[in-house]
C-alpha cells in the first residue's frame, strides 16, 4: 500500500503545467487527421442535408455540418497561430 502511493507522489511530480511550444511529428500526424474527419463529416452532412426530404432532418444535418466546419476553424486556426509564434520567435533570434 505504501509503495503504490509512493509512486502515486512520483507521478505527479513529472506532470507537465502547460504544454510545450514544440509540436512532435505524431502530433502533427494527429492534428491532420483531426482536419481530415471534421471536413470529411461536414461534406457528408452537407451531402445528406441537400437529398434529405424530411424538413426537420435536413435542418438538422446543416446544423452538423456547421458544427464540424467551425470545428475545422478552430482547429486550422490555432495551428496557424502557433505557426506565425514560430515565425516570430525565428525571426527575433
Amino acid at each position: 500500500m505504501q509503495q503504490q502511493q509512493n509512486q502515486g507522489m512520483q507521478n505527479q511530480q513529472g506532470v507537465m503545467q502547460q504544454p510545450p511550444n514544440v509540436l512532435s511529428g505524431k502530433d502533427e500526424l494527429y492534428l491532420t487527421d483531426m482536419l481530415t474527419w471534421n471536413l470529411l463529416a461536414a461534406k457528408k452532412a452537407h451531402f445528406y442535408a441537400q437529398h434529405c426530404q424530411i424538413e426537420a432532418m435536413r435542418a438538422e444535418a446543416e446544423q452538423v455540418g456547421q458544427m464540424h466546419q467551425r470545428h475545422y476553424e478552430k482547429i486550422l486556426g490555432h495551428l496557424n497561430a502557433h505557426q506565425n509564434q514560430n515565425a516570430q520567435q525565428y525571426m527575433q533570434q
